[in-house]
């Protein structure tokens, strides 16, 4: 079965010659849910920007189902990898619900009974359908960052990232978006600070420290090994001890 994403010897520097990556190397099986952890700087905003072509040109390969991110193909990749934001906010901006999911299917040609469909299907797999026809700016902050990865399902992608997500959530919408993470079906890759959200939702952690991946893994394994966990500066939160923790399941 071809991968949902490869990436292999990916290297990066910005133009003023910082240099964020120095040879990543992962890959996601198909329906994987995996947490990409790390501490600030440690290159995971430019990691996930080369994953759908926002930057390019930098050494090594990206490849998603089997499609190498590279200009050919990147009207495809854009589709297959869809990116929700940390903050809402930069995604919503149509007067109402209805018109921002539909925004990305009716720019790629979808319309009629067809994109009714595609925006219906989208808001029922994030509860949001009943508040289709509302300003988003009418809504919580939950609510609202649950029409942003509307807007992204919309699309249909191999590939759903998320940036941060259960930051500024309170903790029944936190639990809420975790429920309806477990429930899809896609390739999820999550950057989260949120080491407990991490080993609720996300069998598998990668930990990028330094532009490289310092550590792949089971979560709980990884969030165990305290002299790991020091050393690439991530701290679990007081009195929070991984292993009383059930494993997240594999997807089936």
């Amino acid at each position: 079965m071809t991968a949902s994403l490869e990436v292999s010897g990916l290297a990066f520097a910005y133009p003023d010659g910082h240099q964020a990556l120095f040879g990543v190397d992962f890959s996601l099986a198909r329906g994987e849910r995996v947490a990409l952890l790390g501490p600030n700087g440690a290159g995971k905003t430019t990691l996930v920007l080369h994953l759908n072509g926002i930057l390019t040109a930098g050494a090594g390969t990206v490849t998603v189902a089997g499609l190498p991110v590279d200009k050919r193909n990147m009207a495809e990749v854009r589709r297959r990898v869809g990116i929700v934001f940390q903050d809402p906010d930069d995604q919503l901006f149509m007067p109402t619900v209805r018109e921002d999911v539909a925004f990305g299917p009716a720019a790629a040609g979808l319309k009629g009974p067809e994109l009714e469909e595609r925006v219906q299907r989208a808001l029922e797999r994030v509860g949001m359908a009943e508040f289709k026809d509302r300003p988003p700016h009418h809504l919580s902050f939950g609510q609202r960052r649950r029409v942003a990865v509307a807007t992204v399902l919309a699309m249909e992608p191999e590939i759903l990232v998320l940036d941060e997500p259960s930051s500024n959530l309170d903790p029944a919408s936190r639990r809420e978006l975790a429920d309806i993470l477990r429930s899809l079906d896609v390739t999820v890759l999550m950057v989260t600070h949120d080491l407990p959200y991490a080993l609720e939702l996300c069998p598998r952690s990668l930990i990028l420290s330094e532009g490289v991946i310092a550590a792949d893994g089971p979560t709980g394994e990884l969030l165990s090994d305290e002299e790991l966990m020091r050393a690439h500066r991530l701290e679990l939160p007081f009195g929070f001890d991984p292993r009383s923790v059930p494993a997240a399941p594999a997807r089936p």
